[in-house]
């Protein structure tokens, strides 16, 4: 009996061992797989994080040169010029992406990043205020082609490495990496400005915006070493066009109009998203009267609406592996559009200096709910609804059909206040009743034109584009990188290699 005991009592600890050992391979596995998936997808931090610091800092600005910033023209280019860097980094590196290489070009649009944004927060002209309102402007245009690298680029390998997860949590983990990253960013670019306003007891303001600016480098560096350990993604070196010539008359007609789809939901969405987020401190301001108001007040309730980004995109990752990704979208702007309306329609009390805290959570909602439909899922649909061979000239173009919503809603959303007249709360009003009606038509947009998006979707579409191209003669031996430039095997995290 003894015996038998002994026996039982090995085997289970035989056992024992070998489940650990599957655990410890699973974890293993796991953390090589989603290492090119942080680091190809991360930098979309900065994207949040330049876009929505510059609100803060154009505040600080005008406290600091109340006449001169006021009066000059770098003040309408300062906040949005770098959409338009954005536009051309995201047309530019959409082109090399396929061309030439995911991974270079992703380190290339790091540095560019990197130099401008210090460059920025170091302008200085002399003493002149207005010419260094312009150097001001002039770099962070640079910024934006930096910043626009990081789209078709990043994303496109994003959601390529996120083929090696396990099945039902890729779209999870495409949307914390990139989306959720760019939320995160957006609350870091409200807090930091905050903190700093804080320690300068809200006085040294060239200080404050400075150092706001100068912060983000920090993390562009950081995933600049990662990434020099990054090698292509499988799906790259089997279907990349780097070799072959584009048939882009097919291309069009087998994508064109889903591309078109794709592009006008993410102009709808960047055209309300990035315009409150710019003007949400304005918003504040407004509403605490910012003659009588600390930068600290302005900037922390700032930091508060921000914060609500975050439950919005990390709590609809999930639904986005659940529902779809296009069912997530229409989900999330369909309740956003309902929120919508409801603000305006009560914005009239919810604007009180006695109701912001009111006013900040419904605010909130609205914005969460925004992140929780197109926020998580747009950039997914644009990563995953193509062949990979042109992924990241179609991403690159619907990204930047989408900045170009930015840049016009940031243009637009003042004419849309003015038409309020001299109604304050019309001229509130009217943004949201505009945002909400926008909702609705995406909503319409993502149900009715759009295809479904599985787990596999990548592998189906590289399928179903070849043989799209083999049925009109295109030789499609031409596919894939050469034997040389392709990865076969994995090398372990430790010595320095991981798979992209």
């Amino acid at each position: 009996m003894k015996f038998f005991n002994r026996k039982s009592s090995q085997d289970d600890v035989s056992q024992d061992e070998h489940i650990e050992g599957e655990r410890l391979e699973a974890v293993q596995s796991f953390s090589k797989a989603i290492l090119p998936v942080i680091a190809c997808g991360a930098g979309l931090f900065s994207d949040g994080y330049i876009n929505n610091v510059i609100g803060s800092v154009s505040t600080v600005l005008s406290y600091q040169y109340p006449k001169t910033y006021a009066s000059s023209t770098a003040k309408k280019y300062v906040g949005d010029i770098a959409f338009a860097g954005t536009v051309v980094g995201q047309l530019a590196f959409g082109w090399l992406a396929d061309h030439w290489s995911r991974t270079n070009s992703l380190l290339v649009s790091t540095v560019i990043l990197i130099v401008f944004t210090a460059l920025a927060a170091g302008s200085y002209y002399h003493g002149d205020e207005v010419g260094m309102f312009n150097i001001l402007t002039a770099w962070r245009f640079f910024v934006g082609i930096g910043i626009g690298g990081e789209y078709p680029a990043g994303s496109v390998a994003c959601a390529e490495s996120t083929g090696e997860l396990k099945k039902g949590s890729r779209n999870l983990w495409f949307i914390m990496f990139t989306n959720t990253m760019i939320d995160w960013g957006f609350v870091i670019g409200a807090f930091v400005p905050y903190v700093v306003a804080a320690a300068c007891h809200n006085e040294h303001y060239g200080t404050i915006w400075r150092t706001s600016l100068g912060i983000g480098v920090v993390f562009p560096l950081v995933l600049f070493v990662l990434r020099l350990r990054l090698k292509e993604p499988e799906e790259f070196t089997r279907n990349s066009m780097k070799y072959a010539k584009t048939p882009y008359l097919l291309v069009l007609r087998f994508y064109g109009l889903r591309l078109f789809v794709v592009s006008l939901i993410w102009f709808i969405y960047d055209f309300s998203a990035y315009s409150f987020g710019i003007y949400s401190s304005t918003i504040l301001a407004n509403i605490y009267d910012s003659s009588a108001a600390p930068l600290t007040t302005v900037f922390g309730w700032n930091t508060v609406i921000n914060l609500f980004y975050i439950p919005g995109t990390m709590l609809g990752a999930p639904v986005s592996d659940w529902l779809g990704p296009r069912y997530a979208l229409a989900l999330g702007v369909t309740l956003q559009a309902v929120v919508g309306f409801i603000m305006a329609g009560d914005y009239g009390s919810l604007s009180t200096p006695g109701k912001v805290g009111a006013f900040a959570v419904v605010y909130g909602i609205f914005l969460a709910l925004g992140e929780l439909g197109p926020g998580n899922n747009i950039g997914l649909i644009a990563a995953k609804t193509c062949a990979t061979g042109v992924r990241g000239r179609y991403y690159g173009i619907a990204a930047a059909v989408g900045k170009i919503g930015a840049f016009v809603g940031t243009w637009v959303f003042p004419y849309i206040i003015a038409a309020g007249g001299d109604s304050d709360k019309l001229q509130a009003q009217y943004p949201f009743y505009v945002s909400s009606s926008l909702c609705v038509l995406s909503a319409a947009l993502a149900l009715f034109c759009l295809p479904h998006i599985g787990q596999d979707t990548i592998t189906y579409e590289d399928a179903r584009f070849r043989a799209y191209l083999e049925s009109h003669g295109y030789d499609t031996r031409q596919l894939g990188l050469k034997k040389g430039e392709s990865l076969d095997s994995i090398e372990a995290v430790g010595a320095g290699e991981t798979k992209a």
